[in-house]
């Protein structure tokens, strides 16, 4: 039987209780509901707010084509995480371990060369908007740190349930906000750039902000990880497993209202800024501030403090999930390459605290020494996650497909298929980028 045990921020992959039998339905996704939130917190964030709606910019709808073509190729790989976490007890990370610890090594030295990267883009454009929105002129090293700050202090108080209940509001405010405002824009968009394929024209937009646009659309696959232990941790933090259905039910709620942010800011950016020749400067304030304009010119004034709040929240969201995420997965990855034998992994160590911390005070140390632009910093830790994808997803194919898993909740044939499909497309467009690049 499962411990009851609120007070550590990362659940254990070991013993839990049987899946959900007894109860109705309805009760069961109830129970299990919160690790997709969680999951699409994370992902809308920079690739939607910058992303998105740069593509929009540019290219008005033509860029459609890829994002679809992005969020298809990915789903099996983001899946496969609750997936293995419902049926198994345990994270992808025991699921590396048991491909070989090759396996494992490689995760955690891409984790590791990554962490630093994404965190400090994620927190620079919150830390952007927190100016904007204050309206106060505070070094970004400050401002920074102080998000930086705040994510600790929430997860050494709160743990996951605060975690899991504040991201349901934010995530239904900010879905409100942008799904309006995309409404209200498409009865006067110009849908004559619309491109339902995917089709790359170089006059239009640089082949490298386009698998920069791909690689974080919806997000990084190595998030895949991140959902797994969620969905641990929300089962020590009900005291019940999760059925794999209940599992992957909240998963695709999370990634379908994910899929569908991409394209409310993907028509934002087509319809106010394509449509009048404006383009996004590549400095974050002037960026953060055209982006709160969009809003505000699109639904009048009126709703900027309804803005302010879902942008600001919306980032503050992704930050916390970010910096809790690398040093959860970390630790994990840690604790089970110092294991001698196999056996559960139960909670988070030394490791987590160590690594929290160490990534907050880097990120500050960066935000401190940083003279780029904004738009350069996302479109080179983006890029970085596509060219990893490949390696990151068949990994999670292996592991789905492993002994370990039932029969009854490994992937069906049709979705291995596409799996492979999708492993080879990421292959061959993470390879010609990388021969262009040298070329």
């Amino acid at each position: 039987m499962i411990r009851r045990r609120t007070d550590k921020p990362v659940a254990g992959a070991g013993e839990t209780a049987p899946p959900h039998s007894a109860r109705s339905r309805s009760a069961v996704f109830w129970l299990s509901f919160g690790p997709g939130l969680l999951w699409a917190g994370a992902s809308i964030g920079v690739s939607h707010l910058v992303q998105s709606t740069r593509a929009g910019a540019l290219a008005g709808f033509g860029l459609a084509g890829f994002i679809l073509l992005a969020l298809v190729l990915k789903y099996p790989f983001f899946e496969f995480g609750p997936r293995y976490a419902a049926a198994t007890g345990k994270s992808l990370v025991e699921g590396y371990r048991r491909i070989g610890s090759w396996a494992l090594w490689l995760y955690l030295f891409i984790t590791l060369a990554t962490a630093l990267i994404v965190q400090v883009a994620v927190v620079m454009f919150t830390a952007y908007l927190l100016n904007i929105v204050f309206g106060i002129q505070v070094p970004l090293a400050l401002t920074g740190g102080a998000i930086c700050l705040a994510a600790v202090l929430m997860l050494w108080l709160g743990r996951y349930r605060l975690l899991d209940a504040s991201m349901k509001v934010v995530m239904a405010l900010l879905a409100v906000s942008t799904l309006v405002a995309a409404v209200v824009t498409l009865p006067s968009a110009d849908y004559t750039t619309f491109e339902p394929l995917p089709r790359f024209d170089p006059n239009i937009v640089e082949l490298g902000f386009l698998l920069a646009l791909m690689g974080w659309m919806p997000t990084a696959i190595d998030l895949s990880v991140w959902s797994s232990l969620w969905t641990l941790a929300k089962d020590r933090s009900t005291g019940s497993r999760s059925s794999v259905s209940s599992a992957r039910l909240d998963f695709n709620i999370g990634y379908i209202g994910t899929g569908i942010l991409a394209f409310a800011f993907l028509a934002l950016g087509a319809t106010v800024m394509h449509g009048a020749g404006i383009a996004f400067d590549p400095s974050g304030p002037l960026f953060a501030g055209q982006l709160l304009d969009l809003y505000v010119g699109t639904l009048g004034d009126w709703a900027r403090p309804i803005v302010l709040i879902a942008l600001l929240t919306t980032m503050i969201s992704t930050s916390i999930t970010v910096i809790d995420g690398f040093p959860r997965a970390i630790d994990r990855s840690i604790q089970v390459l110092s294991q001698t034998r196999p056996g559960p992994i139960d909670d988070i160590g030394r490791t987590y605290w160590i690594a929290l911390i160490l990534l907050a005070v880097l990120t500050v140390i960066v935000l401190q020494k940083f003279l780029g632009n904004l738009t350069g910093m996302v479109d080179f830790a983006a890029t970085l996650s596509f060219i990893t994808a490949p390696i990151l997803g068949y990994l999670n194919l292996r592991a789905v497909t492993s002994d370990e898993m039932p029969l009854q909740d490994r992937p069906g044939r049709a979705m291995i298929l596409f799996s492979y499909v999708g492993l080879i497309l990421l292959t061959a467009f993470a390879g010609f980028y990388l021969i262009s690049r040298l070329l």
